[in-house]
Formats: C-alpha cells, sequence, structure tokens
C-alpha cells in the first residue's frame, strides 16, 4: 500500500536546568550507576540482561500497576496530552509519520531508558505517553521496553501493560529493519549516537522516527565550534558521543514539543520528534 493511500487514525477511546554535552537524565533517577551507553569509540557487544532482584513481589506490582494507571490518567486528561496529539496529527508531522512507515501497516515502538516507574513520576509519565500512543493510534504496533535499573517486579508490570521487556542490552544499537519508532526522552547523548551509527545508511535512516532531545540544542551548544574543529573543549571520547547526532541535523525534520504547564516540563522539556531523510551516500560522510 502507498503511504498516500494509508490513513493514519487516532483510534477512539474514552480514555531548567542547562544541557551538558552529554545530557543527564533530568529528573529521572537511577537506583545504580550502570548506565545503559557504550563505551566511547567503540562497538559493545550486545549483552544478556537480567534484572538485580529476581523475586516477583505481589504487593509492590500492585501498588507500581496503581502509580501507573494513576500517571496515564493524568496525562489522557491533559491539555498537554491533547495539544500533543494535534501536533502528531499536524500534516507537516503526519506527512513524516506516512514516508516512515511507508509500505507497511504498523510502527513498531523501541523504548529505551525509561528509568524506574516504581520509584520516580517523571518515568511513570513517559511511560504512560507511549502506552497511550499505542492507545491512541491503530498504527501504532508492539512495545519493547529496555532500562538496567528496572527490577523484576517492573519489569513484569510493563508486561501486564502490553510490553514486552528485552532480555538484551542492545546499547541502543537496534537497527531499523522494519519501520521503528525509537521513544527516547531524556536518554544520554551516548544512546542517541549509538542508535544512528547502528542505522547509518540511506534505507535505514528513513525507517526511523524518533522521540527524544532536541537535536538541535544539542547543535546550538557544540555544533559552532565542533564544525570550527574547536574541539579543545571536549575531551575526544564526548567529540565522538555526539558525531552522528550532528552530522544528522542537515537531513533531520525536528518538531520540538510543547510542555504547556509546569506539570510536564520535567519529564518531557527540550523534547522534539526527529525524521531522517537523507537524500544520498554522500550526506552521510562524517567530516
Amino acid at each position: 500500500m502507498a503511504a498516500s493511500a494509508k490513513v493514519l487514525t487516532r483510534e477512539n477511546h474514552t480514555q531548567n536546568g542547562e544541557w551538558t554535552v552529554v545530557v543527564p537524565r533530568k529528573g529521572k533517577h537511577r537506583r545504580n550507576p550502570q548506565k545503559l551507553v557504550a563505551a566511547k569509540g567503540q562497538q559493545q557487544e550486545q549483552q544478556l540482561w537480567v534484572p538485580t532482584d529476581l523475586e516477583i513481589d505481589l504487593e509492590r506490582q500492585s501498588k507500581i500497576m496503581q502509580k501507573v494507571q494513576a500517571s496515564t490518567k493524568t496525562i489522557e486528561s491533559s491539555s498537554f496530552f491533547i495539544t500533543f496529539l494535534d501536533q502528531m496529527q499536524s500534516p507537516e508531522v503526519l506527512n513524516n509519520f506516512h514516508r516512515v512507515l511507508g509500505s507497511e501497516l504498523k510502527l513498531q515502538m523501541v523504548i529505551y531508558g525509561i528509568g524506574s516507574i516504581e520509584s520516580y513520576e517523571t518515568p511513570r509519565l513517559q511511560l504512560s505517553l507511549a502506552v497511550l500512543l499505542k492507545r491512541k493510534f491503530s498504527w501504532i504496533g508492539d512495545i519493547e521496553v529496555f532500562d538496567p535499573v528496572l527490577s523484576a517486579t517492573e519489569s513484569r508490570v510493563l508486561e501486564a501493560l502490553g510490553c514486552s521487556v528485552l532480555a538484551v542490552n542492545e546499547q541502543g544499537r537496534r537497527q531499523a529493519i522494519k519501520p521503528t519508532l525509537f521513544f527516547m526522552p531524556h536518554c544520554e547523548a551516548e544512546l542517541y549516537n549509538n542508535l544512528l551509527q547502528a542505522n547509518w545508511g540511506v534505507e535505514s535512516l528513513n525507517r526511523v522516527a524518533l522521540f527524544g532531545n532536541s537535536f538541535e540544542t544539542y547543535e546550538q551548544h557544540v555544533s559552532f565550534k565542533y564544525y570550527d574543529k574547536e574541539v579543545s573543549f571536549m575531551n575526544s571520547s564526548v567529540a565522538e558521543s555526539v558525531t552522528h547526532m550532528l552530522a544528522a541535523r542537515k537531513f533531520t525534520d525536528e518538531f520540538g514539543i510543547k510542555t504547556v504547564s509546569d506539570d510536564y516540563f520535567a519529564a518531557f522539556h527540550d523534547s522534539s520528534w526527529h525524521f531522517f531523510r537523507p537524500a544520498g551516500e554522500n550526506e552521510l560522510q562524517l567530516n
């Protein structure tokens, strides 16, 4: 089916801080120092992962589910969500989803770096938005989730919400063999760079829709020196962490979202939709 013939519809349901080059997880706390990042300058192999605590606590599971459901209800009735949906259905954004889908009927979703949905509200709000998108849009398919901080109990909650928890730490290096929406609000810069590097080809990049930190904001903070080769203010590992992000800016359609109210600032500030449309391999040359 041609993209122009596909109708992307919404299903009916009732239901400041300054940035550094490697952006910290603003408002998103981690229970241990393990990071979902690759060693800089290296292609790390994917590693099998199991939660640090293997016991399922049914009482905790029930409480987490109640918290997630409350967050979902809060977002669904908010002006933030109405504005978010309106933007997704605007012609300029919707046309990009058409293009990414191509002849496919579903856009699979991969969530990286969600954080602890038991301990903090920001990850719950981010997860709730992802779950609501799947409910509202018939063309969004299955959801896969990974964060190394997830507990076994949190993983069970995610599964109860219809998500699959990955058993492998992909280090963000998922190749988009088919159209994929990567949902990555407030991840570290290395994860975005890993994702782009894994898909650094015309066909693969055109199959990617990315929701995450604004690439434009990264560029404003570092590119004015980076492209002038004045990188002495950054060590080499930090420069490597944004190479593909900055190189992609010239063929990226970016649409910044509006948080509308302070209630959603911590979870979604400086977030954007990103769509990639390199015209040819010549645009993929790294300077």
